[in-house]
């Protein structure tokens, strides 16, 4: 049985699940929702640790994940999500150059599909993906908390 966690954090509502040891899902904002099908609630070990680590990058003292997870999806989901893990902290890249790193430079529209679906935000680092020009699009938890996600990094996007 999975378990699911919902609680109230440094930039609004959070769940968490966990299913066989493992991270499966956070919604964040807007995409919190009721218990799923199949969750039962509960704060296991797991979600406890990831709430702890969520709060410390929250207040800034983590800049890296350490959490044993599993990204569910499609061959090219799991290629985009694998990459979107390895932009550092601070950093932003374009939708294209994110396509390019993953080896299919036009690509970016499908690489924007695979970060809209990403199951883990926060911790798979798809907020740190921008349009071009720096122009800031959509984020599964609302542009409000990618806004607060980038200034936590201490990133600021103009225009």
């Amino acid at each position: 049985m999975k378990a699911c966690y919902f609680y109230e954090g440094a930039i609004g509502k959070y769940g968490l699940q966990e299913s066989g040891g493992k991270l499966t899902r956070i919604w964040v904002g807007d995409r919190v929702a009721a218990v799923p099908d199949g969750c039962e609630r509960r704060e296991t070990p797991l979600l406890r640790e990831a709430r702890r680590q969520l709060d410390a990058y929250f207040d800034r003292r983590l800049k890296t994940f350490e959490l044993p997870y599993l990204l569910d999806g499609t061959p090219f989901q799991q290629k985009v999500w694998h990459a979107l893990c390895d932009i550092p902290y601070g950093i932003c890249i374009t939708y294209g150059e994110l396509a390019a790193l993953i080896g299919d430079p036009k690509a970016c529209r499908a690489v924007g599909m695979a970060n809209g679906r990403n199951p883990l935000p926060i911790i798979v680092p798809c907020h740190r993906v921008i349009g071009s020009g720096g122009k800031l699009t959509g984020y599964t938890g609302g542009l409000d908390i990618k806004t607060k996600l980038l200034q936590i990094e201490g990133i600021t996007l103009f225009g």
